[in-house]
């Protein structure tokens, strides 16, 4: 990964140093999962849940993503997602899912950065 894909990535949030000692160094290992992710439906699977309004859903989307963001080290969504898990299991619904404007706008930035690492 050259230095202008490790910038993008930190651009967007993601910490790819602490990313990389999760993933002992594979740069290429890191890649791959960050891939994954961008890839993964759990996302759309939330904005369909709020757009439903359907909690219980948006909680089990919601709380996956931060488990992965977590494990991936992307710092700029792990806090709203963590949030959102809260709020969500505090009952606190439309608070919740007013989030998703922060979330889709955040969530945007680490997809288009994941997309560059294949440029």
């Amino acid at each position: 990964m050259d230095t202008l894909k490790k910038e993008t990535l930190k651009a967007a949030g993601v910490d790819v140093e602490n990313a990389l000692e999760r993933f002992m160094g594979k740069e290429d290992f890191l890649e791959r999962m960050l891939k994954k992710f961008a890839a993964d439906t759990n996302y759309a699977k939330l904005a369909e849940a709020v757009g439903k309004k359907d909690p219980e859903s948006a909680l089990q989307a919601s709380h996956t993503l931060k488990g992965m963001c977590g494990n991936l080290s992307i710092t700029s969504l792990i806090p709203l997602f963590t949030r959102q898990v809260e709020l969500l299991r505090a009952e606190e619904y439309e608070e919740a899912y007013g989030m998703m404007e922060e979330i889709s706008r955040t969530y945007d930035q680490v997809q288009k950065a994941v997309d560059a690492l294949s440029e």
